[in-house]
């Protein structure tokens, strides 16, 4: 990356899903891991306007099952993934910003099951441009609200992220 500064992270990290409706969650910062990974539960894939979408349900914070985020987003592939333990498991991937400090790009994330592990978003290398990361720190970048986004007159809130990418409903 000639020109362009690079952002020091820990091995784990406050991100950012916006368009996912997911303010913070913590994510552990894995070098070793190709892909990254969301915790996901409810998944449900449907057609709407010829495009194949997924429904799913996250829990963003740790040990907490009390708050869950609906989100929906395209499909972009369907693949086996290989965990730390060598199990396979076929996965869906979407692709969405992830926010990290102040910066914000675009990267694949594939759904699964996370509630066993320690983190609920595990970034992989892929995802890491521009990114260099300090095995020792932690949380070297502060936590970054999302924009602000519209709220209805209900409890829940319910977006229509930009582009027609996908939307997500919060409720506690």
């Amino acid at each position: 990356m000639v020109g362009k500064t690079k952002s020091w992270v820990g091995w784990r990290e406050w991100v950012a899903l916006p368009e996912l409706c997911i303010d913070s969650i913590k994510a552990k910062i894995d070098t070793g891991a190709r892909s990254s990974a969301l915790h996901a539960f409810k998944l449900e894939k449907f057609e709407e306007d010829g495009r194949l979408r997924v429904r799913f349900s996250v829990h963003p914070l740790q040990d907490r099952n009390d708050k869950a985020i609906v989100c929906v987003a395209d499909v972009i592939d369907e693949r086996w993934v290989s965990d730390s333990g060598g199990h396979r498991e076929w996965r869906v991937v979407i692709r969405t910003p992830v926010q990290v400090g102040k910066r914000a790009w675009p990267i694949e994330i594939t759904l699964t099951n996370r509630s066993s592990m320690s983190f609920r978003m595990l970034m992989g290398r892929t995802a890491l441009q521009g990114l260099l990361v300090d095995p020792e720190a932690s949380y070297l970048l502060k936590k970054t609200a999302a924009p602000p986004r519209p709220r209805d007159n209900k409890s829940d809130i319910k977006i229509k992220s930009p582009k027609g990418k996908g939307k997500a409903t919060k409720s506690e």
